[in-house]
């Protein structure tokens, strides 16, 4: 952090019962089970009363105090660039996954990226999930996700029951209509109705993949019948759908009996409640159990033992990521009806605009944080029917620092892992 940010934030103390102590951003409310023992003030002067006044009690193990509900601990991967990865470009990607394997992690989710710096390392995940099935022995191989409108679905169903195969059956599918319109450079004629491709094509892959045939026409222009090989070796694909904030699409996937892959970027809590009841609803209503399809949400992800260290790693490195991409940060938002032009801002008033973002998210919609402190946010996800955390890691901070942090996620990961 540089002198000129530490000056432009300001924390304040705060304290638990056992007595340990917290430098907290000013911004931020005090979560349960601690208060203030210091107002706003610089971060040096926070860390002189820290150091004059910890007691060094030893503090126990913290974990919610109201029952678990039990919560899966993923790992995706979104934003990797080519030019800050090195020659090993999948170096972090590998060591990521086998830690999760080994650990208990519940999947690896790996996007489809295309044309841009920002995710330039996830042009095809069945690739690289064929290389992660040989590197890993449990854990779930997730796509999140197949952009079907830029894919034959024959394609897929063959494709990704290779790496079916390959893993003894861990693949799983969140599929995705896209939302980039340079990317349908792939199949330009798809883009104005990608929706109905995309569920078109969802019910050609689950038809193949369970070893039926399907029309098709030949080369030659006749009608002809095709069934895809290798056999799967899962009998039915576990699909997902991703929603980036729609209800319709939310109560689309239940209406299908799929999961929902989803994100609390641009919105909170309290709405995403309101979306999960109504995709438990649809499920009901058209025949599928609604507590059975299963629910995960994006968070960005960086835990550490104190916040002193999240904000020293991860702050600059999030706010410089969010100004290497502001042509695809403009494309986002006008794909949700915002029309912003990022680019014109000056430099102080860009500097403002991404910290007034990273704080948002620090504050209510990311795993930012301590396990202690995250936990909160984990718990009062999982009370509104949340299943799964998708933890994005590859958000700026270097590979070193998001390896040695999936240590204390891990912890926050077993304290939700009783009832899994």
């Amino acid at each position: 952090m540089t002198q000129t940010q530490e000056d432009t934030y300001r924390f304040k103390v705060l304290v638990n019962d056992q007595g340990r102590y917290a430098l907290w951003p000013e911004f931020r409310a005090a979560p349960a089970g601690w208060r203030e023992a210091l107002g706003p003030h610089s971060r040096a002067d926070c860390l002189n009363f820290v150091n004059t006044h910890e007691r060094n009690i030893p503090v126990p193990s913290v974990r919610p105090r109201k029952t678990v509900l039990a919560v899966g601990f993923g790992l995706l991967f979104f934003g990797g660039e080519e030019q800050n990865a090195g020659r090993d470009k999948y170096d972090f990607l590998l060591r990521a996954a086998r830690f999760a394997d080994e650990q208990g992690f519940s999947a690896i989710w790996l996007p489809e990226r295309h044309f841009t710096q920002m995710g330039s390392l996830y042009p095809s995940p069945v690739v690289l999930h064929a290389a992660l099935s040989q590197k890993t022995k449990r854990i779930r191989l997730r796509a999140g996700s197949v952009v079907l409108p830029l894919n034959d679905p024959i394609r897929v169903a063959e494709e990704w029951a290779i790496v079916d195969n390959l893993s003894g059956g861990r693949v799983e599918i969140s599929f995705a209509p896209g939302w980039n319109s340079e990317d349908f450079a792939l199949r330009p004629d798809h883009y104005q109705r990608r929706y109905d491709i995309m569920y078109e094509g969802i019910a050609i892959v689950e038809k193949l993949w369970q070893g039926e045939s399907i029309p098709a026409r030949g080369g030659s222009g006749e009608s002809i019948s095709v069934r895809t090989y290798p056999t799967p070796v899962q009998p039915r694909l576990t699909k997902w759908i991703t929603a980036a904030g729609s209800a319709t699409t939310c109560q689309q996937a239940g209406a299908i009996g799929a999961n929902l892959l989803t994100h609390l970027f641009d919105q909170g809590i309290e709405e995403l409640a309101g979306k999960i009841k109504l995709y438990r609803e649809a499920r009901a209503q058209h025949g599928h159990d609604p507590q059975a399809g299963r629910v995960a949400v994006t968070l960005h992800t960086f835990l550490a033992p104190s916040m002193d260290e999240v904000m020293a790693k991860a702050h600059v490195p999030y706010c410089n990521y969010l100004k290497a991409n502001l042509g695809l940060l403009e494309k986002l938002a006008k794909n949700r009806g915002f029309d912003i032009k990022l680019s014109t801002l000056t430099s102080k008033q860009l500097d403002d605009a991404v910290n007034l973002i990273f704080a948002k998210f620090l504050r209510q919609r990311s795993l930012l944080g301590t396990p202690e402190l995250c936990a909160e946010l984990v718990g009062q996800l999982a009370a509104v029917g949340v299943n799964e955390i998708a933890c994005l890691l590859d958000f700026g901070p270097t590979n070193e620092d998001m390896l040695e942090s999936l240590k204390p996620l891990c912890d926050l990961k077993d304290r939700f892992a009783a009832c899994v």
